[in-house]
């Protein structure tokens, strides 16, 4: 069994090669193309095992080796740092430390999505850098209504009208290129079966439902609950030391599907009704609404009081009658338990 440390980058890689016994047998520095690869490997007895960080470039790398017979295991980057570090980090060096590691199975394994939803999510992934440039190009035009205090376009002096006209043209481009995302998602993605379940949510919408369903990438792959919390970044960061207790903001985990929880919970708003409403429905009392230890900010307190204190209304923020159950609409089949088409086999 050789085994195989893979230092990648963009123009090159460098390959470390060891022996069942912990032996180096060879390294070398090859062109990051397919050809090299593969002869590298191919003077060398099998079966081959191989390791690889979790860079952006890791794709081919794993295509070649499932076609080929190679095992890899894709390096989870962050946590292989902390076991790994070391004073002198150069490519022959990281690549000489990958292959023992992988030959004592202390890789920290991240992991691998199939070959065949990975493009459909990194075309859901590029689809949020239109949504959030367009934002931005939203905020640009509020500074400049706010800098000259007018309330429209016309009304700005003829550099800043012309800086504003720029913003909005690149609006109306970026409003084209997410709907072209958009509309190539549903042909693959709405005849699976988990994605049907998750539109019956309420607040889960179309995007929501495929970005939920491509991120996660199968529930059973969290050994536990806590696990699944910390990938959503549901758990803060701690630095307890000396018996205090810090908690701080922490960007571990995945932010796509973070971010489109966040929006789930302002979409389920609409949807339901309010808390006090389901304690009325169900005969429950409300409890009295107490005074948070560590407060949110003043705006956010304070809408919630409001929240809780206002009479139950019986229409959402949209003007529209509340309702438990969402109305049934595309791309919702009649029933989760339909009869479905396995994802990749729909008509294109």
């Amino acid at each position: 069994m050789m085994t195989h440390g893979i230092d990648l980058h963009k123009r090159d890689l460098v390959i470390a090669t060891v022996d069942a016994q912990g032996a180096e047998i060879k390294q070398k520095r090859v062109r990051a193309r397919e050809a090299d690869v593969l002869r590298y490997f191919s003077g060398l007895p099998g079966p081959h095992r191989a390791v690889v960080e979790s860079t952006g470039s890791w794709y081919w790398v794993a295509d070649l080796c499932r076609e080929h017979g190679i095992d890899l295991t894709l390096a989870h980057a962050r946590k292989l740092k902390a076991i790994s570090s070391a004073k002198v980090k150069t490519d022959t060096v990281d690549s000489l430390t990958l292959a023992p590691l992988l030959r004592a199975d202390l890789i920290p394994k991240a992991h691998m999505i199939s070959s065949e939803l990975r493009p459909v999510r990194h075309v859901l992934r590029a689809r949020l850098r239109p949504v959030e440039k367009r934002s931005s190009c939203l905020n640009s035009i509020a500074r400049l209504l706010e800098k000259y205090n007018v309330d429209a376009v016309a009304s700005l002096p003829p550099l800043a009208q012309l800086q504003a006209t720029c913003q909005e043209e690149q609006i109306q481009l970026l409003e084209q290129q997410r709907k072209r995302l958009e509309t190539s998602l549903p042909p693959q993605l709405v005849p699976n079966e988990d994605v049907q379940r998750l539109l019956w949510i309420p607040g889960v919408g179309k995007i929501a439902a495929f970005t939920l369903y491509l991120e996660i990438d199968g529930i059973d792959r969290f050994a536990t609950e806590r696990d699944f919390f910390s990938y959503r970044r549901l758990v803060p960061g701690a630095d307890n030391s000396g018996g205090k207790v810090r908690h701080k903001r922490s960007k571990e985990g995945n932010r796509y599907l973070k971010t489109s929880l966040q929006q789930c919970r302002r979409a389920r708003r609409s949807v339901l009704p309010r808390d006090q409403s389901l304690r009325a429905e169900e005969g429950t009392q409300e409890e009295p609404l107490r005074r948070a230890r560590s407060p949110p900010r003043r705006s956010r307190a304070s809408s919630t009081t409001c929240s809780r204190s206002r009479p139950t209304s019986t229409l959402s923020s949209r003007g529209v009658p509340l309702s438990r159950t969402k109305q049934s609409q595309w791309p919702r089949r009649a029933s989760p338990t339909a009869q479905l088409t396995p994802l990749g086999s729909h008509p294109h």
